[in-house]
């Protein structure tokens, strides 16, 4: 089974060193046919196939991104490394100050969400991360650790499972490395006036005898926080949680208007608050560090043992800590937002020292909506620690002509979150109504005596509120494949592949009970937790139906305890038209189970203001008027997985021995999609009467009023996408002046509808196109890189479906030399962004930073240094 040609060494060769696309050039076959003599060599295994082979070139598109090209990115995270891709169209999550994610950095493929981009280690799949319970968490493996990265972008559900729709990152840890490697890095970026360093470093080593290898290290990265002041196109944020109100809905002639409750000289003496138009605002960009810091510090160890020549046993372990620390602007009172009518801080109110009587806005006392930033509470701080531990023990050998590969894994993810300063609402409302706390006066100023100050320090801190999240994601796994060949055709030999995995998923995300009730200002949280298990059976077989042709089969059977069954088959097929020239296609079914986060959700009441004009009418109100009312929202038991169908057609040609391209064609259909629907879409799918998922609605009362909407996750809708993926390959050698290495890599994306709507392509945020061109020169001990980075145009608006305005394309330059000594030493010097390219401003989709977060970076010129050490 295991007897091979010299090309099989060659395509290995070609893997290890790093094809920047999965495609062996005529060059390396000519060789290999000038040599008929077989070896006993191991054949391979790709990402996208559980088939070890001879041919890297499959019947699924795989690019390969090798340890040097990893070095020459100049990147110090994984995370950095990928979301830097072309795969990556429309950029992804990366960790933000205030979010519940805050830690969380993803890659979110061909756009179509992190939850459907499958990332493996090894071939097994990273879990999920407790942060989220959707998605995983690229911050938690260390870049020291990899070996390659191969990406494959067709969808694989036959071969792994859920989420596999958009594609598979499959991060594959060092294997044979001999010796020891201490490398030391430290970068800087040029646009902030201060924040965003870098540092890294990592120590690794391996060892090997006849039987048994070993290698193993210890690393560490870190980026420091940066604060929105000190970029230098950022202008005085204006949040309308200053010191502000307006009339509450239902009040006779409201005014819906937010106004400043304070003068305009009380309002410009607080610090970071400032008067503009009719609101006393709140300067959030003085205090905000949009960008957390994050930071990796890992461990990892892989071990084998030969037992005989049939057999061996290993072991993976990874042991991981990551952390961030976020700063958001101070608490506010969303939580209460409403002020008694004898409230001494109520302007309407003639005791108030805010009451005009001169202002006919004034004249009648009432209760109010107001917005009040509280300040003197200090910034909202959330740390967020992350342990993670992946522990794996298998064997693998040959019975008879059977191959077997059987092990068992464990991993245990707990994330521990603390926020500080947040507002403990119904404190505040009291302190607020009785005024012992004064909007015009948040710090204190009026107090002029220690015993004074000293009292209302105390009633600040008794407005605090620490708030915890604890989250855990864990997973049990036990596998089991045997390979064997089937039956030798006159076209070469059947093989196949069964198998059956075991998986036991357990996940609990738990919020302090304040912020469970919803009295947190700033802080909101809904407690979840559950576990499940699934059992998968799946089969492949390889059939060479020609000298020429080859197609394989695949399917999958996975059963869920907690919500259902699914069965995902593939068909592909690979046609060697000629020398160097290949032509593929395949098609594929996939699906994304409903994730615990979602089917675990404890139930959540709120009051949503909303429009309903038979509520309005209950109340005596007029028809159009804004009303809160009662809502509910709950996990749907009746929730399924969504499903998916995927096309691709493609080719990979190499014409002469110093150029390969390839071209590939994908279109991708999402039916059944996991939606939320909130109390608006609930009612306007009432109101037009669509369909709504089992188990949401809105209850009315013999009146017609809302007496209840029920809101959570259902299974409705459709995503459609489709595009092309070019790689372009050079290799020149001009002897004793060097060798060049090119690679381009584009994405283009043809069409992109959601429930059959118009194409969005080129909206905000959805480029057509993303380039990577990479570029090193390798003459004597000096290797010098050259990477352009691309992300195409953009229409800057959207308005009744018609596109308007531009954005232009965003294009980056980066540089890198290194010289190598004779003691083995490797010193590195780049520059990423040479140019300092801005960010292309106004972009961000939720107009909450001047920028898009997840396509864009605001770093500017990077230079960094980088030193290794082998012995």
């Amino acid at each position: 089974m295991y007897t091979n040609n010299k090309l099989t060494k060659s395509v290995r060769l070609a893997i290890a060193f790093g094809a920047a696309s999965a495609f062996v050039g005529t060059a390396v076959a000519q060789e290999a046919a000038a040599d008929e003599e077989t070896a006993k060599v191991e054949r391979i295994e790709v990402t996208g196939s559980r088939i070890k082979r001879t041919d890297l070139e499959g019947s699924v598109p795989v690019t390969v991104i090798d340890r040097a090209a990893i070095d020459f990115s100049g990147q110090t995270s994984v995370s950095d490394l990928i979301r830097n891709t072309s795969f990556n169209t429309s950029g992804s999550f990366r960790p933000q100050s205030g979010s519940s994610a805050q830690g969380v950095s993803q890659v979110n493929l061909r756009g179509l969400g992190a939850e459907r981009s499958l990332i493996l280690i090894d071939g097994r799949r990273l879990p999920k991360s407790p942060s989220t319970g959707n998605s995983q968490d690229l911050n938690s493996i260390p870049m020291a650790a990899v070996e390659r990265i191969e990406i494959l972008s067709d969808g694989a559900s036959a071969v792994y499972g859920s989420d596999a729709i958009a594609g598979v990152i499959n991060i594959i840890t060092r294997k044979d490395f001999n010796g020891v490697e201490v490398r030391l890095g430290q970068s800087s970026v040029s646009i902030p006036a201060e924040g965003g360093d870098r540092e890294e470093g990592s120590a690794v080593f391996g060892t090997s005898s006849g039987k048994a290898s070993m290698v193993g290290g210890v690393s560490w990265n870190n980026r420091d926080i940066i604060f929105q002041r000190d970029f230098p196109w950022v202008s005085p944020g204006a949040s309308s949680f200053g010191v502000n109100f307006r009339d509450v809905a239902g009040t006779p002639n409201r005014n819906p208007v937010f106004r400043s409750i304070v003068s305009d000289d009380q309002c410009n003496g607080l610090e970071n608050f400032y008067r503009t138009g009719p609101i006393c605002a709140y300067n959030f960009n003085a205090t905000n560090a949009n960008e957390a810091s994050t930071g990796n510090s890992s461990g990892f160890l892989k071990a084998e043992y030969e037992i005989n020549d049939d057999w061996k046993i290993f072991s993976h372990t990874m042991i991981s800590k990551t952390k961030s620390f976020g700063r958001y602007a101070p608490s506010l009172n969303d939580s209460t937002p409403f002020m008694a009518a004898d409230s001494i801080n109520n302007p309407t109110n003639p005791l108030s020292p805010y009451h005009d009587a001169s202002n006919p806005d004034h004249s009648v006392n009432r209760t109010i909506e107001f917005r009040h930033r509280f300040a003197a509470l200090g910034n909202r701080d959330s740390q967020v620690d992350n342990w993670s531990t992946d522990f794996l023990i298998g064997a693998e050998g040959q019975v008879g002509d059977v191959f077997i590969d059987f092990g068992a894994r464990k991993n245990k993810n707990k994330t521990y979150e603390i926020g500080r300063n947040y507002l403990l609402g119904s404190a505040a409302i009291n302190a607020i109504n009785d005024g012992s706390y004064l909007v015009g006066d948040p710090f204190g100023a009026r107090f002029t005596t220690d015993a004074g100050k000293s009292s209302y320090n105390a009633l600040l801190n008794s407005l605090k509120v620490t708030t915890a999240r604890i989250g855990i994601f864990d997973q049990e796994e036990a596998f089991a494949s045997a390979s064997f060949d089937v039956a030798e055709l006159q076209s070469g030999m059947v093989q196949a592949v069964v198998g059956a995995e075991y998986r036991k998923e357990t996940y609990a995300d738990i919020y302090d009970s304040l912020s469970e009730a919803g009295v947190v200002g700033g802080s909101a949280g809904n407690s979840a937790g559950g576990s499940r298990d699934l059992k998968s059976a799946f089969a492949e077989i390889l059939v060479p139906i020609t000298d020429d042709l080859e197609m394989s089969v695949a399917g999958r059977f996975d059963k869920y305890s907690d919500y259902g069954n699914d069965f995902s088959p593939k068909v592909s097929f690979k046609y060697d038209v000629m020398d160097g020239l290949v032509l593929r296609a395949s098609y594929g079914e996939g699906f994304r189970a409903p994730t615990l986060d979602i089917l675990t959700q404890q139930p959540s009441p709120g009051n949503p203001s909303v429009q309903d004009a038979a509520t309005c009418v209950t109340l005596g109100l007029a028809t159009n008027c804004n009303i809160q009312v009662s809502a509910i929202t709950l996990a749907n038991s009746e929730l399924g997985s969504e499903s998916s169908k995927q096309l691709s057609l493609g080719m990979a040609y190499q014409p002469t021995d110093w150029l390969n391209f390839s071209v590939d064609y994908y279109d991708i259909e999402i039916e059944n999609l996991i939606r939320f629907f909130g109390i608006a879409t609930l009612l306007t799918r009432e109101s037009s009467g669509a369909p709504i998922p089992a188990g949401l609605g809105v209850a009315r009362n013999s009146q017609g009023g809302i007496e209840l909407a029920t809101q959570g996750y259902g299974n409705d809708g459709n995503f459609a996408i489709s595009g092309l993926d070019f790689n372009v390959n050079t290799n020149f050698d001009f002897g004793d002046y060097g060798r060049l290495n090119q690679t381009l890599q584009l994405s283009h994306r043809l069409s992109t509808k959601i429930d059959g709507g118009r194409n969005t392509v080129e909206d905000p945020g959805e480029p057509r196109q993303r380039a990577v061109f990479n570029n090193v020169y390798a003459f004597g001990n000096f290797d010098i890189g050259y990477n352009l980075n691309y992300i195409g145009s953009q229409y800057s608006d959207v308005t009744n479906g018609v596109q308007s305005g531009h954005w232009g394309s965003w294009v980056t330059h980066d540089i890198q030399a290194s010289y190598s000594l004779p003691t083995q030493t490797k010193i590195s010097v780049g520059v990423n962004n040479v140019f300092e390219k801005f960010p292309t401003l106004g972009t961000d989709p939720g107009f909450s930073r001047d920028y898009n977060f997840d396509l864009y970076d605001g770093y500017g010129r990077i230079v960094y240094v980088r030193l290794s050490q082998s012995f």
